[in-house]
């Protein structure tokens, strides 16, 4: 009687996994699918873009079983962020509506999941470049939808939320639902295009047009937030170059002056609000956003420690949301601020988490790009400076491209830097010739 055959093990599925090539192509259809998840469900639906997460999700959880090998467990997602993660979840327990709750928070767990694949399959040039390589298509076709609804046809674009002010000089909108996004992903790509071009990774002439289209469009949004962004964005760059210019037994002192700078800025910039409200013509926009921060803080006695309930993007029938609107006579989908969101949907453990998660992830990438002599380790630490400025006018960090962002930038800082280095070089698991350790 003879014996079945064994099965045939997949090994061809598993090396393309593994592969270089495969993950080069993934993580562009991430960056691809997550920065155009707006154009993507209201051309196709949100059943549409659902199936893409859920799809890019499995085939990361294959990546990642390809690749255990090469993957310290131990060093796979900050510890900050599950504990974020975490405690969204618990939240589920005590919100209005368990299940949208629920559904939101797998949203988050999902994004963030992305980002963690993304960081163990590609070092931080290379998501940098497969960020530009996305950025520049998503950008032109912007500048291509808004040429078209602007200029050639003189009509909007409702389904996608293109109002056709191109001829106008803006604002303008793009493929990205609003202004304010728009300029936000402009700011991101700037930086990326101007890291690109510093490390020689493409083209001189690409990377001027790059840059190009992404200031212009960034001008064209009209977008209060873009300025404030570019300045902040601006005196970080100047200040990292500064610390790498610095002669080693001198860094320290720098580094803690620079701190002490930064927290007079920021309490100075709060005195002088209103005069540079002003002078950014953003009084009234302003006079909004603060009645509605006071409105959230209030609602927030009642669940100081725990908050409402993790949502993400407002649920306009659950509590303290419909109450907010009601007596604001708005339709807010968010609190326009990711520090008050945060701290009204998970109260003050939330909020310390989440600064925590961000903190920590700027201390390690700053420190990366001050001690490492490639300019490539300056992404990392400029993009979340840009993430944390944009969070206090704008509650993007908390979901989609913005929360996707941080993570992957939290977990490229922790690869670079991390105390849990020590015990994957004793254990074996990451040898101290491994690029991580080398800079």
């Amino acid at each position: 009687m003879t014996s079945a055959p064994a099965p045939i093990e997949p090994r061809w599925l598993s090396a393309l996994l593994a592969s270089a090539g495969f993950a080069r192509a993934y993580t562009l259809v991430v960056l691809g699918a997550v920065f155009a998840s707006y154009a993507i469900e209201r051309v196709a639906g949100r059943v549409t873009l659902v199936s893409i997460i859920v799809g890019l999700c499995v085939i990361g959880a294959g990546v990642l079983v390809a690749r255990r090998e090469e993957i310290s467990f131990l060093r796979l997602v900050p510890t900050t962020l599950v504990m974020f993660v975490g405690w969204a979840f618990a939240s589920i327990f005590w919100s209005s509506d368990t299940t949208t709750s629920f559904w939101s928070w797998l949203t988050m767990a999902s994004l963030a999941f992305l980002a963690v694949v993304i960081g163990h399959v590609r070092d931080t040039l290379q998501t940098a470049r497969a960020l530009g390589d996305v950025l520049r298509v998503l950008l032109a076709v912007s500048l291509a939808v808004e040429v078209l609804s602007g200029v050639l046809l003189d009509i909007p674009f409702a389904f996608l939320g293109v109002q056709g002010n191109l001829a106008q000089l803006g604002p303008v909108q793009g493929i990205f639902g609003t202004r304010n996004m728009l300029g936000f992903v402009a700011v991101l790509a700037l930086i990326t295009f101007l890291i690109e071009y510093r490390t020689q990774s493409v083209r001189p002439g690409l990377s001027f047009v790059s840059v190009v289209l992404a200031g212009g469009l960034a001008a064209f949004s009209d977008s209060p937030t873009v300025l404030v962004l570019a300045v902040g964005v601006g005196l970080a760059v100047g200040a990292l170059a500064l610390v790498r210019h610095t002669r080693p037994e001198r860094r320290v002192a720098l580094q803690w002056g620079l701190g002490a700078l930064v927290v007079v800025g920021v309490i100075v910039g709060y005195l002088a609000r209103h005069p540079i409200i002003a002078w950014l013509g953003a009084g009234t926009d302003f006079s909004m956003r603060v009645n509605l921060w006071n409105l959230m803080v209030d609602l927030l006695r009642s669940h100081p420690v725990e908050g409402w309930g993790w949502y993400g993007v407002w649920s306009p029938r659950e509590q303290p949301f419909i109450n907010i609107n009601f007596r604001l006579d708005t339709d807010h989908a968010t609190g326009l601020n990711a520090y008050f969101d945060v701290l009204l949907q998970l109260g003050w453990v939330g909020l310390i988490l989440f600064l925590s998660l961000a903190g920590i992830a700027l201390v390690r990438s700053w420190l990366a790009a001050s001690e490492r002599r490639s300019v490539i380790y300056a992404w990392t630490p400029l993009i979340l400076i840009a993430l944390l400025i944009d969070s206090m006018f704008e509650s993007f960090t908390l979901t989609g491209v913005g929360w996707m962002m941080l993570v992957l930038c939290a977990v490229r800082a922790g690869l670079s830097r991390s105390w849990r280095e020590r015990f994957d070089v004793a254990d074996g698991a990451l040898p101290p010739s491994d690029p991580v350790l080398r800079g």
